[in-house]
């Protein structure tokens, strides 16, 4: 059971964290600029877990593909770091991805998933003892385990795990007869449990749910999760439910907890038992699980601990038995909150200018994954005695040297007059007086944020168009989480409609500030932002220079029809399907204003993305070429919806910059070699 936190008062916050503040601070005798190289290689700290006694800290560690490995995604390495000190100490060898780690309730055991082929096919649950040894498998089975929970005693894992193929199926594939029958033998993950004594796990459900999230009544008696009907991704989103099931069940039904309605986010039951605090969306309609909801373990009605909140729930963790930890999206930052259960009552926790990427709370501890403006996620330490964050690891020493460019969180007046803001970074040589070009970088979604943390990733590299002389802007215009239900939910039936003037209002504010040039606009992102782009080089070709148009939708009526998230794009964002409101589809469609395109765009797609096929890049490509609009489009073998391997981010990278020089006139700093092939 976690213990109440101790929280500390303002004024011994800010006072301790000032001192440590400056550690974080760039030094002022950093000289070297950042490189493509240097940003694809860098390592992040992701998932962290919190031993029982709050003495040791488990995390993974996301580590870049050296150039001559094999191609394919970062490595994923198990970290542990003592919070009283000493270096923290890597605990898996080899080139592999772990993840999930967490800690055996007695904190005598780490485990965690992973892939080891030479042994068993698919990700299975590994144990490794805290004080180090070799690690050994606790499931076997035959297919891959996605999620799991210890229970309270230690004496059971939960885990959710997709079905194998049967063997006809694999015989009929290795003979060549492979072919998809769509949305038809669907596999499911179903919920197992795992008797960790004796190594044997049995079913727990006889219904075909596909089990997403799982966790356990403090008494062990009873299994609480979120499933769905189906294990289509659009299905998971906009229809799973909460259910709950006796953990002595075989083969059992599951019954609904609670109704609820949209989308689902993480959930917790109280230390006490009796409550299961749950994240989701108000009506089917919300983007965002963004709201926080209260109810019984034993089922009933729940209750909405924020309504109205100005803000956006991102992580809850109980403190004790009436109160929650909430951490937030306020606007472009991350807060925390302390959330009492009864009233609602929300009192703000002090907290630096760190953005939240992972947490977890033990004793009188809490433990996070954390990023700046200065370096990307790192692992940090919250003590007992109020103490500011305490940064635990330094993975990317190389950054040290390197000068980054200035980064501010700014506002404007967007369509309604209503306030939007965005993250600003300035040229890295910025000079007060000056105009300058400017580059948009559009997060995605709608309903994603640009935060003011690190901003800088290989599918938006902001420092480095900073500095190559571009000032750079992440708008969060309306639909964007960070501002409560009612602000994601104002661009609904009016996608690229005020949400884009909210975008070029914040354009025109730069440009009446005397900060950029405004004959030399560009704009790129990826997914929504990419067809945001892809709307500013048709609809608004006026405006753009150039255009990076990455992973972008162009057509909307095809790409309903071609999405594995139909569902969720249309009732979440349209409140209508394409075929109930052709015309309104169309009209927001890029596709439809090729006749007036000129601005030069680069379009950018992976092979392998389901959520935005290759063929919206295709429309672009081929209607701006016919049209002789300086155009290409790079097409990235084995990619999803993104891109993870290391040679086709430096060519985007490159790529991008490249074409932004090329089309806003501005030379390239430091050799970066311009792609045009």
């Amino acid at each position: 059971m976690k213990s109440k936190i101790a929280l500390c008062s303002v004024a011994v916050f800010v006072a301790s964290f000032a001192s440590v503040s400056s550690a974080w601070a760039q030094s002022s005798s950093a000289t070297g600029v950042l490189t493509p190289e240097m940003l694809v290689d860098l390592k992040h700290v992701n998932d962290v877990a919190l031993d029982p006694g709050g003495d040791v800290v488990a995390y993974t560690l996301s580590v870049p593909r050296a150039e001559d490995d094999e191609p394919g995604s970062s490595y994923s390495e198990l970290w542990l770091a003592r919070v009283e000190g000493g270096e923290p100490r890597r605990f898996t060898v080899g080139k592999e991805s772990v993840n999930s780690p967490a800690f055996s309730p007695d904190g005598r055991w780490v485990t965690f998933r992973v892939e080891r082929k030479k042994e068993r096919d698919g990700v299975q649950i590994y144990s490794i003892p805290v004080d180090g040894g070799e690690a050994r498998a606790l499931t076997e089975h035959k297919g891959s385990v996605s999620s799991y929970r210890w229970s309270p005693d230690g004496k059971w894992i939960a885990f959710a795990a997709t079905d194998e193929d049967p063997k006809d199926v694999k015989e009929a594939q290795e003979a060549g007869k492979d072919w998809e029958v769509f949305d038809e033998d669907l596999k499911f993950r179903h919920l197992w449990l795992l008797e960790v004594a004796t190594g044997k796990s049995r079913r727990v459900l006889g219904d075909d749910l596909d089990v997403t999230a799982i966790d356990w009544s403090r008494d062990g008696a009873t299994l609480l999760f979120q499933a769905n009907s189906t294990s289509r991704i659009d299905d998971e989103m906009m229809n799973s439910r909460i259910y709950s099931v006796p953990a002595e069940v075989r083969d059992g039904s599951a019954k609904v907890l609670t109704e609820t309605s949209g989308k689902l986010g993480g959930m917790e039951v109280s230390p006490d038992g009796r409550q299961l605090a749950f994240q989701a969306a108000v009506s089917r309609n919300d983007p965002l699980a963004q709201s926080v909801f209260l109810v019984p373990v034993g089922g009933g009605e729940k209750k909405n601990l924020t309504p109205e909140y100005e803000g956006s729930a991102a992580r809850i963790t109980w403190l004790d038995d009436s109160t929650l930890l909430l951490l937030a999206v306020e606007g472009e930052r991350h807060v925390f909150h302390r959330l009492d259960v009864t009233s609602g009552q929300r009192t703000p926790v002090p907290w630096p200018q760190l953005i939240v990427d992972s947490m977890d709370v033990a004793g009188d501890r809490w433990a996070v994954s954390a990023d700046s403006s200065q370096f990307p996620s790192e692992l940090f330490i919250v003590g007992p005695n109020g103490d500011a964050p305490r940064r635990l690891s330094h993975h990317n020493p190389q950054l040290d040297g390197v000068r980054l460019a200035r980064q501010e969180t700014t506002q404007w007046k967007g369509a309604d007059d209503w306030a939007i803001g965005g993250v600003l970074t300035y040229p890295l040589d910025y000079q007060e007086g000056q105009r300058y070009p400017l580059v948009l970088q559009v997060h995605g979604g709608p309903e994603g944020v640009s935060l003011d943390g690190w901003t800088t990733a290989p599918g938006y590299p902001v420092q480095l168009l900073a500095a190559q002389g571009f000032m750079v802007l992440q708008p969060n215009y309306r639909g964007s989480q960070g501002r409560g239900v009612a602000f994601s939910k104002a661009d609904h039936d009016d996608l690229g409609g005020k949400e884009f003037d909210d975008i070029l209002a914040g354009v025109d504010a730069l440009i009446e500030r005397g900060m950029v040039d405004g004959k030399r606009v560009g704009t790129g992102g990826w997914s929504y932002g990419g067809y945001m782009s892809a709307w500013a080089a048709t609809r608004w070709t006026d405006r753009f220079q150039a255009s990076v148009v990455a992973a972008g939708l162009t057509n909307w009526i095809s790409f309903a029809g071609t999405t594995d998230i139909s569902h969720e794009m249309s009732l979440v964002h349209w409140n209508s399907y394409w075929f109930d409101e052709p015309e309104l589809h169309w009209q927001r469609s890029p596709m439809a204003y090729l006749n007036q395109a000129k601005t030069p765009t680069l379009v950018v797609t992976g092979a392998e993305d389901v959520r935005v096929h290759p063929e919206q890049a295709m429309q672009l490509y081929t209607g701006l070429r016919i049209k002789k609009v300086p155009t290409q489009q790079v097409h990235y073998p084995r990619e999803p919806h993104g891109l993870n391997e290391r040679a086709h981010q430096l060519d985007f990278i490159e790529r991008t910059l490249g074409w932004f020089e090329k089309y806003l006139d501005v030379p390239l700093v430091g050799g970066v070699e311009e792609r045009r092939d």
